[in-house]
């Protein structure tokens, strides 16, 4: 079982309170800051392409890769409905191996993608990919767990319920750290009803999350041919520190 493919039918709702519009905005705010002028995008871990529908629509031309099969059709139904603008392409792909032939100006990877590359060589080969998709002076932004944070405040169980017109989603995440690996396996539980039927099911799947530090992504990224420009915190920017969660990391190619 894919992570995320038995329940991507309700990803959507579990995150419908996440603010995709205040974050594109802010991805955009990074891109004029450290990519002036730049039109083109790809987007490495798309799910269900609600950044990138919304990207788009600040008049960028995007393409997002996914390797959900499932999740892409969520993000090519949701395209399908625009009537203005320039509709994103989509398609399928590892972020540590899709090869789409185009360079871009941007390349984002966002909600935590970069964490589920738990080993090196994962890391080293997403950073590979968003290398070879960039144009020359091109910049590369990513978010991610942020270690110190993790460390200091640690991971805890949690419940979360939402619920639509015809489902009913209860998700209850269970963390297990290991600190050796730098890694957090968060155990979901989720339970679905269908409220016209009152039919049942549960799913049960396990996230490995990496969290990282600001030297080893510099190491990382100067192997795969890139040089880091600047971290701080996602959305605020401040500096990072021991509350920090998600980080956010821009990188440029090096000369």
């Amino acid at each position: 079982m894919s992570v995320f493919g038995a329940y991507s039918q309700y990803y959507d709702l579990l995150y419908k309170d996440k603010d995709y519009v205040g974050e594109a905005e802010y991805v955009r705010q990074l891109i004029e800051r450290y990519q002036p002028g730049a039109q083109s995008l790809l987007d490495l871990g798309c799910g269900t392409g609600r950044h990138a529908l919304l990207l788009a629509a600040h008049g960028y031309t995007v393409m997002g890769v996914d390797r959900s099969l499932e999740m892409l059709a969520e993000a090519r139904a949701q395209a399908g409905k625009l009537t203005t603008g320039v509709v994103p392409e989509f398609a399928a792909g590892d972020v540590r191996t899709v090869r789409v032939e185009r360079t871009f100006d941007v390349v984002v990877s966002l909600f935590h993608v970069m964490s589920y590359q738990v080993t090196n060589d994962d890391l080293k080969a997403a950073f590979q990919t968003a290398k070879a998709h960039l144009k020359p002076g091109g910049v590369f932004i990513f978010d991610c767990w942020y270690g110190p944070a993790v460390l200091s405040e640690r991971p805890s169980a949690r419940t979360r319920h939402l619920e639509n017109d015809q489902i009913s989603v209860t998700r209850t995440a269970e963390p297990v750290s290991h600190p050796n690996r730098n890694c957090v396996d968060v155990n979901y539980h989720v339970q679905i009803e269908n409220k016209l039927s009152r039919a049942r099911d549960e799913l049960r799947e396990t996230h490995t999350m990496r969290y990282l530090f600001v030297p080893e992504v510099e190491l990382l990224l100067d192997g795969a041919g890139l040089a880091l420009r600047d971290s701080m915190e996602f959305s605020s920017n401040r500096e990072l520190g021991l509350d920090t969660w998600t980080a956010v990391f821009v990188a440029t190619p090096k000369a």
